[in-house]
């Protein structure tokens, strides 16, 4: 049974110049071996970029990327309200107070950070979250209490 081996590198700064996120895969093989390079420079589709991290806000906030293909990628950075869909189907806007748990990583939910699987607390009650803030743009969620 091999393992996959994913690289994540982070934004480093030097002198002043970001370096880019590569989502390429690395240059090694499941025995840890050296693999060769089939060319030598990195490709746009490559390119990743940071977590978006979306914190609860007094205002919404989104930023507007523009992604591989000419396509545009919405991310939202502060959220306050939360679309809501109910047991009887109708879909509610609703503001949200607090987040309760985060599955992904337990310290996001002590920094208020928002993602696709979270718990918040919102006005009328426990919502699960099932959309991707940081691709869609927008807080979807199911009433779990």
């Amino acid at each position: 049974m091999f393992l996959k081996r994913f690289e994540i590198t982070f934004t480093l700064v030097l002198s002043g110049e970001i370096l880019s996120y590569y989502q390429g895969s690395d240059l090694r093989k499941p025995s840890g071996g050296f693999r060769g390079r089939h060319r030598k420079v990195k490709r746009k589709y490559e390119l990743g970029s940071p977590p978006t991290l979306t914190k609860i806000g007094s205002e919404e906030k989104r930023k507007i990327e523009s992604v591989y293909g000419g396509n545009i990628k919405v991310r939202l950075k502060e959220a306050v309200y939360i679309n809501v869909c109910l047991p009887d189907g109708v879909v509610k806007k609703v503001k949200v107070l607090d987040v309760i748990e985060t599955p992904e990583n337990p310290q996001h939910a002590k920094s208020k950070i928002i993602s696709q699987g979270s718990v918040v607390k919102t006005e009328l009650g426990l919502v699960k979250i099932t959309s991707r803030p940081g691709q869609d743009g927008v807080l979807n969620g199911v009433l779990i209490k």
